[in-house]
């Protein structure tokens, strides 16, 4: 009986500390720049997994070709420990605008969680512009294509979340992608378009100041920080979309590991500490199990696919 119990024992401990690790440092590697959203997450992730794992972990950025250069660097690398941290449109865009973008993410790699996402905002110019996202439609079908509603650039998330909101309810805006966010946001606030959607975290404090009015956000749910703001869903059924960095493992690593790395991850999310990290950047957290992240994903992939189809865009 003790024999028994010391064996399952053991095993309950593999189970938990996962495969062996390798003698190389953990990589993440990320689709983006030093700085970014996705290397912040990143860099908050690699350090829950160097405190928990006691392994040194070492963050990558691969920035370029919409994502494809990190992409094919995880795939192909050598070291059997390598993460990559990438965003919502390098994992389901990228693949349908790029025509070298040969992957597929749900089978290429194994997703291990959903760590964070973001809401869109629609926002107005806040003297001249629509002051609500119904009265934006009824302008819209009023007048079609005098509302100009500006975007980044085309095939991102915010472009196709423009994209949505029209194929959604048939109201003929005036989309605009524009070279940078920058440049999409000061067109409304100068009052040269209607209308811009974008992220978060870059119109907020253009909505707090007043240069802004904030006309909707695309969250499922009403988020801390975002309350008083209307849910898009509640104006236009089905208007939900967010930008969202999931962490992938290399194709055949262990299931304990990956689930190991899943657990570590998860806890990280439930600590006030990163929640607060997380809230700098206006993401917030996600998690759930693997199984959770590839369902995810594949709403995602039907998604997006689905825009971007009946958007016209082709591969390049």
């Amino acid at each position: 009986m003790q024999t028994r119990r010391t064996l399952v024992t053991l095993a309950l401990g593999a189970l938990i500390g996962g495969a062996a690790w390798g003698q190389e440092p953990i990589e993440i590697i990320v689709p983006a720049g030093a700085g970014s959203a996705p290397d912040i997450i990143a860099r908050i992730v690699g350090d829950e997994l160097s405190t928990r794992l006691k392994r040194p972990v070492v963050v990558n950025n691969r920035p370029g070709a919409g994502g494809i250069i990190a992409v094919m660097a995880a795939k192909s690398a050598s070291n059997p420990d390598t993460l990559l941290l990438a965003q919502a449109a390098v994992v389901t865009v990228t693949p349908l605008t790029y025509r070298a973008a040969r992957y597929d993410l749900e089978t290429d790699m194994e997703p291990v969680v959903s760590v964070a996402d973001t809401p869109m905002m629609f926002v107005a110019n806040a003297e001249h512009g629509p002051k609500t996202l119904a009265d934006a439609l009824a302008a819209a079908r009023k007048d079609p294509g005098a509302v100009a509603l500006t975007t980044t650039s085309r095939g991102s998330i915010p472009h196709l979340t423009a994209e949505l909101l029209v194929q959604t309810t048939g109201a003929p805006f005036n989309i605009v992608p524009t070279a940078t966010t920058g440049q999409g946001i000061q067109t409304v606030v100068g009052g040269e378009a209607a209308m811009t959607v974008n992220g978060v975290a870059p119109l907020l404090p253009l909505v707090k100041s007043g240069r802004l009015k904030g006309l909707a956000v695309t969250s499922a749910k009403v988020l801390p920080g975002l309350e008083g703001y209307p849910l898009a869903k509640d104006i236009v059924p089905g208007l939900q979309a967010t930008g969202w960095f999931m962490l992938f493992a290399k194709k055949g690593t262990p299931s304990a590991r990956v689930q190991q790395i899943n657990q570590i991850v998860n806890t990280a999310l439930q600590s006030p500490a990163v929640v607060e990290k997380l809230a700098k950047t206006a993401n917030y957290p996600l998690g759930g199990s693997p199984a959770d992240a590839r369902a995810f994903l594949k709403q995602e992939k039907a998604l997006w696919s689905g825009i971007v189809k009946n958007t016209d865009i082709h591969p390049e």
